[in-house]
């Protein structure tokens, strides 16, 4: 009998964390393993000139602002819109990416790849692969819509 009541207490106490918890939000369980989908959206281009009223040619001064495809990851949707200047790429935005700190880390690593390389063709960051790829494939589909 004297062991019978710290037994329950002990019980008790061990199973009260367990009650508490409560899951991270923000993040979701997939019991796929299917690492990307591809959503089918069109990726969008708008364009815009500079009115700086220099005599170069249009394609050298024109601005074209392009949407690449929303990608839908295990992790969550990763989109970017890119800037050309003429044939180069200016600037890289993301407009949708997955709230993860790897991704948040690896964003400034793949846009300053890109501007590099100037095309899609960079490395995956170690630690946000499902990210990188994604990022590739959306960036890859701007450059596509751009050329279109």
């Amino acid at each position: 009998m004297k062991r019978v009541i710290p037994v329950l207490v002990l019980s008790v106490a061990g199973l009260i964390p367990v009650w508490r918890y409560e899951p991270s939000i923000g993040t979701t369980t997939s019991t796929t393993t299917t690492t990307e989908a591809v959503s089918t959206p069109t990726p969008t281009a708008t364009s815009s000139s500079s009115s700086s009223g220099s005599s170069a040619a249009p394609s050298t001064s024109s601005k074209k602002v392009v949407q690449g495809t929303a990608i839908n990851t295990s992790k969550g949707t990763v989109q970017v819109q890119v800037t050309f200047e003429g044939d180069k790429i200016s600037s890289v935005s993301m407009l949708q990416q997955p709230d993860h700190p790897q991704t948040t880390a690896a964003v400034p690593v793949l846009i300053e790849e890109t501007l590099k390389a100037q095309s899609s063709k960079i490395d995956t960051v170690s630690g946000a692969t499902i990210t990188s790829d994604a990022y590739v494939q959306s960036l890859q589909s701007a450059i596509d819509a751009k050329g279109a």
